[in-house]
């Protein structure tokens, strides 16, 4: 029943170069593609304890040599590939369908770096975002960062790719590598069609295995298999720490097993109380804020492509960009770069303040007829190698959403659009908005909810930490999601989507009292990058 992860396609054993959690691009993609999904929240949310769920529960876990891609996809330091090097690896088996436990089966990846002390607590499972991102390949990073601390020498390390995701089978698998290059799947640009939306099930269905699969890779049914995974490491409570996406996960599992939470901590908050539109509108407005500050930014810098008056600066990124919507350049690879391409190289480049020069020198590059920076930026937030393969992050993510996110009219998209482009205007295409739901015929009601993971009963103390500057998960949304779960809110001053292995003093000691001792920071505290 457990076997060590095998490789999956699109992967390569090449080193790539890594971007803060949220991989994926998950909140930019998820503006840009206007693949929205919808409310139904389920009527059992069922528990460890059904009948026929023991044979899961009980499973002990066959850790062993790991697929060559847990090291290969790590960034060339010293430190995160000895980590890598360390970790074993093994398969856990979940139902398919919750409601069917006889049913057909799904293998989930986990990845483990064991406690470097004698007086282990148990483990810290992970969850890097996305939806679509590895947590198997995060798990040493992770590892590697927090090495010498109290958390590694008192817990294992675990990633697990969820349900659809990574190294876990069946892997959700939609488009050649081609397609990908060519940015096929995706319609910021007002693509989607019926026949568009029609076929992209066909797609996914034949390339994943069935239909039956995509209506089964939600949050809810991930936080179910998270908690078998926390029964078969031998935890009687569930300590985890996820990002962006992950802090969605957390809160679900939270609300749903409140009774087997020992510790969350969430970071960088997806916010529980906003449908898809207002939560999108929320990101857009994130995204440009952040933008602005970089705008700030990039005016002081000695040559500045934006120019010296950030007040101006959408009108001359929309003026870099819109051309590209008829006439994409060509990189060096050969490869057409467009204004969707361009853009998430824009949007790569906002996750952290340190990526910024990198920004500068994009937009500095494509005012001269290059596109390759930006491409560059774009393909790291994609998990992509340089051969040319990508991992599966979008189509996983594009496949969650769809089971999860509210499900939109033609009438609803296109208003959409038009907020959208008014909240995020460096990003207006200049064009006529969607106006097809790209989920609108993915097999499945939507299950997850809105709003989620309110009036929960019984949960211990969580942490929820929240970045002044985050561009797209904003600090407005970790308010929102500590106030919802009653938590503790660490408000971290700075520009970046992620502080929780920043090698930050401050953060990292907060994170370590509440795992280890769980202790929580005072009412009102602060760390800055």
């Amino acid at each position: 029943m457990n076997r060590s992860p095998m490789r999956s396609r699109g992967k390569n054993d090449k080193r790539r170069r890594w971007v803060t959690p949220g991989i994926a691009v998950f909140a930019a993609v998820s503006l840009l593609v206007l693949a929205g999904c919808t409310t139904a929240t389920p009527d059992d949310q069922g528990g460890s304890t059904e009948t026929g769920l023991e044979q899961f529960m009980a499973q002990k876990l066959d850790f062993g040599p790991c697929d060559p891609t847990i090291v290969g996809s790590q960034p060339d330091v010293p430190e995160i590939i000895d980590a890598a090097e360390s970790a074993e690896c093994a398969m856990l088996t979940v139902p398919m369908d919750y409601e069917d436990l006889r049913g057909e089966t799904i293998d989930l990846a986990v990845t483990r770096i064991a406690a470097t002390g004698d007086d282990r607590i148990g483990s810290v499972v992970l969850s890097p975002g996305g939806p679509g991102a590895q947590a198997t390949t995060f798990a040493p990073l992770v590892a590697a960062l927090w090495t010498g601390g109290r958390v590694t020498e008192r817990f294992d390390i675990v990633g697990f790719d969820p349900r659809g995701v990574g190294l876990s089978r069946p892997a959700v698998d939609c488009y050649t590598d081609e397609e990908r290059d060519a940015d096929a799947p995706l319609a910021a640009l007002g693509e989607w069609t019926e026949e568009s939306a029609r076929e992209i099930v066909d797609k996914c269905a034949q390339g994943t295995g069935s239909e039956e699969v995509l209506a089964h890779l939600g949050t809810r049914d991930t936080a179910r298999d998270m908690d078998v995974l926390r029964s078969a490491l031998g935890d009687d409570q569930l300590t985890f720490a996820g990002a962006s996406y992950g802090t969605r996960l957390g809160s679900v599992y939270a609300e749903m097993f409140p009774q087997n939470v020992r510790a969350l901590v969430l970071d960088g908050a997806v916010d529980p109380l906003k449908g898809t539109a207002d939560r999108r509108i929320q990101l857009s407005e994130g995204l440009q804020a952040s933008f602005q500050q970089f705008a700030d930014y990039c005016a002081t810098q000695a040559e500045c492509p934006l120019g010296t008056d950030p007040a101006q600066a959408t009108t001359v990124t929309q003026e870099l960009l819109r051309p590209l919507v008829d006439e994409p350049l060509i990189a060096a690879d050969g490869r057409e770069v467009g204004f969707l391409a361009a853009g998430e190289g824009i949007v790569a480049g906002l996750y952290s303040e340190a990526s910024w020069p990198a920004i500068i020198a994009g937009l500095s590059e494509l005012q001269a007829g290059r596109p390759d920076a930006l491409l560059a930026l774009r393909d790291v937030s994609y998990g992509r190698s340089e051969s040319g393969e990508y991992t599966n992050s979008y189509e996983a993510l594009f496949a969650i959403n769809c089971l999860d996110e509210e499900r939109v009219t033609a009438e609803e998209m296109a208003q959409l659009g038009e907020d959208l482009n008014d909240a995020v205007p460096f990003l207006d295409p200049g064009t006529d908005p969607a106006t097809q739901d790209g989920c609108e015929y993915w097999p499945g009601e939507p299950t997850l909810g809105y709003p989620y993971a309110t009036d929960i009963d019984g949960l211990p103390e969580v942490l929820v930490i929240s970045a002044t500057g985050d561009p797209v998960t904003p600090h407005e949304g970790g308010i929102s999601l500590a106030d919802t779960l009653g938590a503790r809110l660490l408000t971290v001053d700075g520009n970046q989507h992620g502080t929780v292995i920043s090698r930050n003093e401050c953060i990292d000691g907060i994170v370590a009292d509440y795992l280890v001792d769980l202790e929580l920071p005072d009412d009102g505290a602060r760390c800055a990058l």
